[in-house]
């Protein structure tokens, strides 16, 4: 069975025009959570100069009332994020490796080898505090700016970050390029690298590849799917990085499949109603639109509120 990571908080609101307020994202967090999602990528801990959006992350946590069973990350990029990370209440830290150089530099300042040996150095730390640690693998199909990556190169790197203490391995198609034969190709070739540690997948629907790649990684032993509610999504620092798979959708495929995590899609359905309204043009889930189905059939009472008196029955 397939976990459901929800990024909207972070992947999903880090590249609007909007800035939504510290109060905003924390009623936004609440509500998955409420509508029954256990794991949520909520804030991240990055330059508030370089993404506005982000900026507060301390604030926005400290204002959650949630489960106790919700499994809260941040991302981190370097050292720095990580000691601020390290004094919430995370249950979780994302640390992320750019497969690209040129990439690499726009969106960490160094190189990717200079952040893959970071993340030994941070483990101690990370693990003496309790915290899990994960491992993603950003540009893993593609780069904006060099092209193709060689998939050759994403194994070495999930190799170097396993053997640096990550729990687990997100691998993201950053910039939605990835079609399914090379996700089923890619987790094979990284397999032996992850020493039975969990891998997962990150998906941009940039390309409208982005469900086939999730039935595809499932088909591929996944454990973990990031997805954004409505759609919402995009990196600041990667030209056509735009919106995730939503989690709606996706849970109405997993749901359908009997594959994964079964939210209440009625109230995520709320949640996107509620975005709509402060972001209209950038809702890209269906199921906004087109609804669940089977539809759910009316009860005798509510027929009766909305038949004609006189009408055929």
């Amino acid at each position: 069975m397939v976990e459901i990571c929800e990024v909207g908080p972070r992947d999903g609101l880090q590249n609007l025009a909007r800035v939504f307020t510290v109060e905003e994202r924390a009623r936004l967090i609440s509500r998955l959570a409420a509508a029954g999602l256990r794991r949520i990528e909520a804030v991240s801990f990055v330059n508030p100069m370089r993404v506005p959006a982000m900026g507060e992350a301390e604030a926005v946590l400290a204002q959650l009332r949630i489960p106790d069973d919700c499994r809260l990350s941040g991302l981190v990029m370097n050292e720095k994020g990580v000691a601020r990370a390290l004094d919430t209440r995370l249950d979780e830290l994302r640390y992320v490796v750019v497969t690209s150089e040129t990439l690499s530099q726009r969106n960490q300042g160094c190189g990717t080898w200079e952040s893959a040996a970071a993340l030994g150095r941070i483990e101690p730390t990370v693990r003496a505090s309790g915290r899990a640690l994960t491992g993603v693998v950003a540009a893993a199909f593609g780069c904006p700016f060099e092209g193709e990556v060689d998939p050759a190169r994403v194994a070495d790197i999930v190799a170097s970050l396993i053997d640096a203490g990550a729990d687990e391995i997100i691998l993201a198609d950053t910039i939605g390029v990835a079609v399914p034969g090379e996700v089923r190709r890619l987790a094979e070739l990284c397999r032996p690298a992850l020493k039975n540690r969990p891998l997962g997948f990150h998906f941009h629907n940039t390309r409208n590849t982005g469900f086939a790649n999730a039935v595809a990684a499932i088909e591929a032993g996944a454990a973990t799917l990031d997805a954004s509610i409505g759609g919402l999504g995009g990196c600041p620092f990667a030209p056509g990085a735009s919106g995730n798979i939503a989690t709606e959708d996706l849970v109405y495929l997993l749901s359908r499949e009997c594959a994964g995590d079964t939210p209440d899609l009625a109230a995520l359905i709320g949640v996107v109603d509620w975005l709509a309204r402060l972001v209209p043009a950038d809702i890209s889930g269906m199921m906004r639109k087109a609804g669940p189905f089977p539809t759910p059939r009316k009860t005798s009472v509510e027929r009766a509120l909305v038949t004609p008196v006189g009408a055929n029955t």
